[in-house]
């Protein structure tokens, strides 16, 4: 017999990687993985030239066999299309590799390639008072963007948390400090005038590595090496690259990579047919990839097809997967965890970042967790037709945020502690179906930005405008709350400067929703637009919501108040409806949400079946 935990007990149990344990169901989503990489033993592919390299390999060797290996990069200058890279395993201390070609690289059978972007310090003075320092070559200092708001955000964030630096001590990472006092067991400081880096803990028979290079592999879309770019994106398998300043992969759309100075996103830049970006670098592949510890993002992806899936990404800081003005591409089945490892303010965190103008971008049966400091997935300016499936997402800002975008389907995803399930921000067409929210409210609004005076220039044309932020739906969902969670579990809200202006309603059909809370008096829906000068309204039960708002909710159920068992085993992530609440029953599915999520006819309310 399963055990049934009450409400009341949900909050503070994590318990984070039992969210596998939602596979238990055959017809559940999330799949419960596995996430992230998978251990592969790769035979030696049948490639045009295979080219063998190891840490210890010589630059001259010809590196035509395993046993007389070249370095990696001797090999990325001599590869072409068609051509395969074979790591030993070890540990790779390299960086700014540069290939435009459509090669494959993996490890060799079950070894484990990894490449640092540190070297390794060896060499400190001992000031006492428990800090040392050592000379350093290779330094990363760098500014905010030009968008960011210091007199809003200077106060909590200081400005060298943006520099790109890193150290760590026996593989723990440390944070940045402002002065040589503020140095700690955990925490290092740069002189960047002097050129020495400072740290509070005895580095005598530890091992103490610094940034030395800012990426691993960039794939540009001119030549390198001698050879014009081919169009076709690297395969990449059971690699490791972690330890880099500002990213470890950047593959190049039409616009150069940056400096870490300048605006790395604006390609295309203002609006763009589909037609005009995405196609110089085509079907890029990452499999049971590791990325880690990068000082910005784990890499920035452009070029329609690309595909990572089973990877992980951890320890990241103002985005983890940065896709950029791309079509057709998916991620599956991937371990992101710890984005805004730095507590940056004011810079728009996002473990997943889907920007510029991308098109039918699906994220599926992805395990996002751990992000208190970040939003979990954000579709930002001029996306169109997303698809957000099957995912588990916890503790994030937004576990799901759609901006100035058009079209997204949002179906099977269970909500964990989030502050925000999904959030729907002045867009157009979003589907947001059959999920189970469980203390994550959801926000859907918009408000009086437009393309005229905006903070970001052209990024508001890219989406709808003002008037055209409508026909989204709300339908088949569970949302469920404990005592904890103020305020209402659905909002449909636009600002006050839009009442009288914005009349038409942003969500065409809420129905079939089912709203369980434990406690009283909170308010369990607000919405706009209502009549009144004010607007919008909050409403306390889905009666008050039904004479206000006629066929709203006509086949919903609440039940506040509630304290008993609603889920099989929260304690384990297990989400199943412990029983079904009288008077709920399945739902009819849209034949395009049967067909992306291999659904029946009907299913219950929520992502999950049932115990039976």
């Amino acid at each position: 017999m399963r055990p049934s935990f009450p409400l009341r007990r949900w909050v503070g149990v994590l318990g984070l990687l039992a969210a596998q344990m939602l596979g238990g169901a055959a017809s559940a989503q999330p799949s419960g993985g596995p996430y992230g990489p998978v251990p592969q033993r790769y035979a030696v592919p049948k490639a045009a030239h295979v080219y063998f390299v190891a840490p210890d390999g010589r630059a001259e060797a010809v590196g035509a066999s395993i046993t007389a290996p070249t370095t990696i990069e001797a090999a990325i200058a001599r590869v072409v299309t068609g051509d395969a890279i074979v790591m030993r395993g070890g540990t790779y201390r390299t960086g700014g590799l540069q290939l435009n070609q459509g090669i494959t690289i993996q490890p060799y059978l079950d070894e484990v390639p990894v490449l640092k972007g540190t070297k390794v310090a060896a060499d400190w003075q001992n000031l006492g008072s428990n800090v040392w320092r050592t000379k350093w070559a290779t330094l990363f200092p760098a500014q905010p963007m030009g968008w960011w708001q210091r007199e809003r955000e200077g106060m909590k964030t200081p400005l060298y948390r943006f520099n790109n630096d890193m150290v760590f001590i026996d593989g723990e990472a440390l944070q940045s400090a402002g002065w040589e006092g503020e140095v700690s067991a955990r925490a290092f400081y740069v002189d960047y005038d002097k050129g020495f880096v400072y740290i509070g803990s005895d580095p005598a028979g530890r091992l103490v590595e610094i940034t030395a290079h800012d990426i691993a592999l960039h794939r540009p879309s001119r030549e390198v090496h001698g050879k014009a770019p081919d169009r076709k994106g690297p395969t990449l398998r059971g690699l490791t690259f972690t330890q880099y300043a500002y990213r470890a992969i950047d593959i190049e759309g039409k616009k150069p990579a940056t400096k870490v100075s300048e605006e790395p996103t604006d390609d295309p830049v203002g609006p763009s047919p589909e037609s005009q970006h995405g196609k110089e670098v085509v079907g890029t592949l990452l499999e049971n990839v590791t990325i880690s510890h990068c000082s910005r993002v784990a890499g920035y992806f452009r070029g329609d097809k690309l595909v990572i899936r089973n990877s992980l990404i951890s320890d990241t800081s103002t985005e983890g997967i940065y896709v950029i003005g791309s079509s057709d591409v998916l991620l599956e089945r991937n371990l992101i965890r710890r984005n805004n490892v730095e507590k940056l303010t004011g810079y728009y965190p996002a473990a997943v970042k889907i920007f510029n103008q991308s098109h039918r971008v699906t994220v599926r049966d992805n395990l996002i967790v751990e992000q208190p400091n970040s939003n979990g997935v954000w579709y930002d300016v001029g996306n169109v037709d997303g698809v957000f499936i099957n995912n588990y997402v916890e503790g994030t800002q937004a576990g799901l945020f759609f901006e100035i975008s058009k079209g997204i389907t949002v179906a099977g995803n269970v909500f964990v502690n989030n502050q925000q399930g999904v959030r729907v921000l002045n867009s157009a067409g979003a589907k947001v179906v059959h999920n189970t929210f469980v203390n994550s409210p959801v926000l859907i609004d918009r408000n009086e930005r437009s393309a005229q005076g905006d903070h970001f220039g052209w990024h508001p044309q890219t989406g709808p405008d003002v008037n055209e932020r409508v026909g989204h739906v709300f339908e088949g969902n569970l949302l469920v709350a404990d005592a904890g969670v103020k305020g209402p579990l659905l909002r449909v809200e636009q600002a006050p400067v839009t009442c009288g202006k914005v009349t038409e309603a942003m969500v065409s059909r809420a129905d079939g929703n089912v709203y369980l809370r434990a406690g009283s008096g909170q308010p369990l829906v607000s919405w706009a637009p209502v009549a009144g000068t004010a607007c919008q309204t909050t409403f306390a039960n889905l009666d008050a919501l039904r004479q206000a708002l006629p066929g709203a909710e006509a086949k919903g159920r609440a039940l506040l108040g509630h304290e008993g068992a609603v889920f099989s085993s929260p304690e384990l992530r297990r989400f199943e409806l412990a029983r079904v609440p009288e008077g709920v029953q399945p739902l009819p599915v849209a034949a395009d949400v049967r067909k992306l999520l291999g659904w029946e006819a009907t299913h219950l309310p929520g992502a999950l079946p049932a115990v039976r």
